[in-house]
């Protein structure tokens, strides 16, 4: 005899109610449901993430923190990184300002056309 057929005849048995008392009944009853509890299966994390995108804070209306908390840092990266990008444009444009300001010519001499003009024929030759 297996552990198959002998869990069934102990089935067999419990259900025929072989004359027990009530209280005896009852504790045989509550046994056996704990031990069908213990026996299931609970889901695995990454199941429940899957099946309930949005979390269960806040339901299919709502939004869950493991939603708000990444699309929060998503979106203080990129004003992170679009800060840092304004300061170096801010960065040439005082460097070209510093270097125009410091060198030898007068400044009246870079709005001269025939200044420009000038530039323009020594870069070609």
């Amino acid at each position: 005899m297996n552990e198959l057929q002998f869990g069934n005849k102990i089935r067999q048995a419990l259900n025929q109610g072989t004359g027990l008392d009530a209280p005896t009944l009852e504790r045989l009853r509550a046994a056996r449901a704990h031990a069908l509890a213990a026996q299931r299966v609970e889901r695995a994390p990454a199941l429940a993430l899957a099946d309930n995108v949005l979390g269960r804070l806040g339901g299919v209306t709502g939004l869950s923190v493991r939603v708000l908390i990444p699309a929060a840092l998503l979106v203080g990266g990129l004003l992170g990184i679009h800060s840092w990008q304004q300061n170096q444009r801010v960065a040439e444009v005082v460097e070209i300002d510093a270097k125009l300001l410091t060198d030898s010519l007068p400044i009246d001499a870079y709005i001269d056309k025939g200044f420009e003009a000038w530039l323009k024929k020594q870069a070609s030759s």
